[in-house]
């Protein structure tokens, strides 16, 4: 992830996601507002009005991605500052992952995609095992080398954060559903896989 950006480009860039969740924070609150003066203006009908509570509810989970931004924002420049952990290159997998479910849920949700809206909760299961096992690795280290210790705090922090963007695109998934299809499958189990004959 560190590649080749400059420690001051990467410092900017968090500085940046730090500066825009006020932004983040403002939009949710206006949502909200929008929300409410149409319930009460127009009293809409059972379609338009799943339309603008699921609205509310992706709405409050997309303002909780940008905190969990923040904090893996924060633990990055702090990370900057540091030796690099052997283990960094290993969070990769969870980065990409926890990206790609946030992009398919929004996408989900703007496109009424269902179908894919159904798939997230399986993926989210896998993006919270690579981040036990991550944990996991990092805890080892932390306990080999003591010098690593505050850098291995910094990165199951952001590790927490990758899981915790994975349950909110979950939910932004699954209120895509809902207003879709009328049925609401939080809290259900995801399809197992087929086992091979």
């Amino acid at each position: 992830m560190r590649g080749c950006v400059s420690l001051k480009a990467r410092s900017e860039l968090c500085d940046r996601v730090i500066a825009e969740d006020e932004e983040i924070d403002f939009l949710e609150k206006q949502v909200d507002q929008d929300a409410v003066t149409l319930l009460i203006r127009f009293d809409p009908v059972a379609t338009d009005l799943s339309e603008v509570i699921s609205a509310m509810k992706v709405s409050t989970d997309l303002e909780r991605v940008g905190d969990e931004s923040v904090t893996i924002a924060r633990r990055a420049k702090r990370l900057s500052s540091k030796p690099s952990v052997s283990e960094l290159g290993l969070l990769e997998p969870a980065y990409e992952l926890a990206v790609s479910i946030f992009r398919d849920s929004v996408r989900a949700f703007a496109d009424g995609d269902f179908e894919l809206a159904r798939t997230l909760k399986t993926k989210d299961k896998e993006l919270d095992a690579l981040t036990k096992e991550f944990i996991d690795k990092l805890l080892v280290q932390a306990e080999t080398d003591s010098k690593f210790v505050r850098s291995c705090y910094d990165l199951i922090f952001v590790a927490r954060a990758l899981e915790r963007i994975g349950d909110h695109a979950t939910n932004i998934a699954e209120d895509s559903f809902w207003r879709d299809q009328g049925d609401d499958i939080r809290h259900s189990c995801p399809p197992k896989k087929a086992k091979p004959d």
